[in-house]
């Protein structure tokens, strides 16, 4: 029972390590995100509306 605990030690320690090395390539490789810069949501151009406010109706 020691032995198997000592090796699900382990493999935390070496997910967890694989998390790390994970977030430090996602960090150094991604690209900048700058204040001001536009979120782009992409959506089909035949979408329904399904705004309530039309024609200035909250104005």
């Amino acid at each position: 029972m020691k032995r198997i605990a000592v090796w699900v030690f382990y493999g935390i320690g070496a997910l967890a390590m694989l998390y790390l090395a994970l977030y430090a390539y996602a960090t150094f490789t991604g690209r900048d995100l700058q204040p001001g810069d536009p979120i782009h949501i992409f959506r089909k151009p035949d979408a329904p509306d399904y705004s309530a406010a039309r024609d200035g109706a909250f104005a």
